[in-house]
């Protein structure tokens, strides 16, 4: 696989086209995803169904990459910019309103045997409520 910078930018890459089938490439067999502190979602399937039900909210967002930090450890940070339009499914129980939204998120990677073996993510939820309400 190519070098770890652009496998992370591979990744999410496809996470912004929704090609979440293609994601189980860069996943180790014990992937783990903490969208919250205490609420995994373990392996390709569990990271699937929770990317989809966040993303579909906003169809057609775009979550460039801005920064990657990487050294010589097992880990990986990320930030990206998260664009777009509230007009897919309901958003934490908020129905479409065609607002547009603009986040950022942060996330820690931990690699294991060349892939991807565990995804934090930190995301202020209720900056993304207060733009949808407003």
């Amino acid at each position: 696989m190519e070098n770890r910078e652009e496998m992370i930018k591979s990744f999410y890459k496809l996470i912004e086209n929704e090609n979440y089938d293609e994601l189980k490439e860069f996943c180790h067999k014990d992937f783990v995803f903490y969208p919250q502190i205490d609420t995994p979602f373990y392996g390709i399937e569990g990271l699937k169904a929770s990317e989809r039900k966040n993303f579909s909210s906003f169809p057609g967002f775009k979550m460039p990459v801005k920064e990657i930090i990487l050294d010589n450890s097992d880990r990986a940070a990320v930030y990206l910019i998260f664009e777009g339009k509230h007009t897919g499914t309901p958003f934490n129980g908020i129905n479409p309103t065609g607002k547009f939204v603009k986040f950022s998120l942060m996330m820690l990677l931990k690699f294991k045997d060349n892939k991807i073996i565990e995804k934090r993510s930190h995301v202020d939820v209720n900056d993304i409520i207060k733009q949808i309400k407003k």
